[in-house]
């Protein structure tokens, strides 16, 4: 007999999600299930799906599934999308709520219209150059405009933002679908890596990313805090100043302090709609 569960389908931008409140069971799904979750032929249909399971930090602990069954450590349309959720399904309007992720906890702030939450405020946690996901946990020193081994020139700068980055700034929007799936790859990274494909505009940048499990999607909160770190870093933007990032799903807003300890999210979330699936024995 198949288990029936609700799902609630959100998305940040375009960057789509299933959301599953798991907090009373406490228990996680496995790949297969996110897989056939996230297929658009014969599943539901989504870049990823968002487990929400007990937590004692927070009002709940995330856990980001990709597409592909491999898990992020962190997602900011995702986590957007989750605080959606949990405030509006929760009662009242508190003007701050704490979500436990792969990336520490973070502080989420909701702005409110007419049919609840309508945007959040997130804080991402710092922005990382030496880490052991990155080139930096093999040698030391970060990775700055440097050189990407085995590609005769190209740059790249890689940042952790929990999960991993590498970001090329001024390299043409269009390569991202040819040289993605490769630099997803790179031996570099060694938990495979997301690649931003960044121009830098006067006012701001414009981006399109490669996600690690996922492949081109229509935004990348985490990417977008990835690629306004390099510029700031290269700068080519200033420090502590309200961005704009341009991703195919439209506009972010991401703060960037100068000591990179905490950087800042601010951009929309989207409840589309909610469901019942019928879940294999054992999912």
């Amino acid at each position: 007999m198949a288990e029936r569960e609700r799902i609630f389908k959100y998305h940040g931008l375009g960057n789509d999600f299933v959301v599953l409140d798991r907090r009373q069971s406490g228990v996680d799904i496995d790949a297969e299930t996110s897989r056939w979750m996230c297929d658009r032929r014969r599943g539901i249909g989504a870049d990823g799906v968002l487990a929400l399971l007990p937590s004692t930090a927070g009002l709940a602990r995330m856990v980001v599934h990709n597409s592909d069954g491999s898990i992020a450590e962190m997602c900011g349309n995702g986590l957007r999308c989750a605080v959606k959720y949990l405030v509006d399904h929760a009662g009242g309007r508190p003007e701050r709520i704490l979500v436990e992720t792969g990336a520490g906890v973070l502080a989420c702030v909701p702005t409110y219209d007419a049919h609840g939450a309508a945007e959040v405020d997130v804080s991402m946690g710092p922005a990382r150059l030496v880490a052991s996901n990155l080139p930096s946990g093999a040698t030391g020193q970060p990775f700055l405009q440097a050189s990407v081994p085995g590609h005769s020139g190209l740059h790249g700068t890689a940042v952790s933002m929990g999960n991993p980055h590498l970001v090329l700034l001024d390299r043409p929007l269009d390569e991202a679908e040819r040289l993605g799936p490769t630099l997803e790859r790179h031996p570099s990274f060694p938990d495979r890596t997301n690649v931003e494909f960044v121009r830098v505009d006067p006012d701001g940048l414009t981006v399109v990313v490669w996600e690690r499990g996922c492949g081109l999607t229509q935004a990348c909160g985490t990417g977008a805090c990835a690629s306004a770190t390099a510029a700031v870093l290269a700068k080519r933007l200033p420090a502590d100043a309200w961005l704009r990032v341009t991703l195919p799903g439209g506009d972010l807003q991401i703060r960037v302090p100068a000591d990179l300890s905490d950087i800042r999210l601010r951009g929309p979330a989207t409840f589309v709609f909610e469901g019942v699936v019928a879940l294999p024995a054992g999912r």
